[in-house]
Parts: structure tokens; sequence; C-alpha cells
């Protein structure tokens, strides 16, 4: 059986959305038996990470970043995890109102330190989440699970 962590900040009806439709891509029957862990960035641990075989990220982008709360996740785990976790894959959605290039240039430098895998390309939303947003968020996070198997 595969562990995924799914850590997000969604306090918004669009991020809450996505979060909903990568969830539902780590339930995909055709994944088997796969254990999921879904956090909040403000409540996920150093031994959520340790426990996962992959993990699923999502955020908004404010003010040209990504959010405290993922990033309270990243700072209070960083030290603990990183050797061990490296090489795990992983994946992440942002969703801002207009521009995530700050919150993506973050990503990419925390999980290359990290030394996570990327098994996805990323999902960037700007504006309205559509319904092909939401697939691309399902097939996003079934692909991590699948790539930890």
């Amino acid at each position: 059986m595969v562990s995924i962590l799914l850590v997000h900040h969604s306090p918004s009806q669009a991020t809450s959305r996505i979060a909903e439709a990568a969830l539902s891509g780590l339930r995909m029957p055709e994944l088997g038996d796969v254990d999921i862990t879904v956090r909040s960035a403000l409540e996920a641990t150093s031994a959520d990470v340790l426990g996962a075989d992959a993990f699923v990220l999502g955020t908004t982008a404010n003010f040209g970043y990504i959010s405290g709360a993922l990033k309270h996740f990243f700072d209070t785990t960083y030290d603990e995890v990183r050797d061990p976790a490296a090489g795990r894959p992983f994946s992440y959605w942002i969703h801002g109102g207009y521009d995530t290039t700050g919150a993506e240039t973050a990503m990419k430098q925390i999980t290359t330190g990290l030394g996570w895998k990327l098994a996805f390309d990323p999902l960037t939303v700007t504006g309205e989440v559509t319904d092909e947003h939401l697939a691309a968020a399902t097939e996003l996070a079934a692909t991590v699970a699948a790539s930890a198997m």
C-alpha cells in the first residue's frame, strides 16, 4: 500500500474545490489501496511527511508568494524531513487572482532543496476555477499516487 500526504491551504471556495478534486484523484479505484492523509498546511507535521511515500501540495498565491500557511509547513518540517524524504514524488497546485509567478518560484526552490521529485507538471490557476482545472487537479494527484507505487 502506498501512503500519500495531501497538504493544502484552501481558504476560499475556489481552492477548496481544487483540493477536493485532488482528493478525488487519490481515491480513484484504479489506484487500488491508497492510504491518504489530508492535513491543512498549519497542521501538517514532520511525522506526516516522514510517513508518506509521496506528496500533493496546494496553496493560494498571496502577495506574489505561497500562502503563509504553506510557508509555515515548510519552515517547521524542512530540516527534519529533507534527507529522509529526498527523492519522493510530489506535485502541487497554486491558485491566484492574477499572478502565480512568485509562488511558483518559491515552490520550485523549496522542493528542490528538499530533493523531492516532480511527478506531474504543477497546476497553476489564475482567476476562476473551471472544470478543466478540476480535472487537471484530479489527474495530478492520481499521477503522484501512481508514481509512488
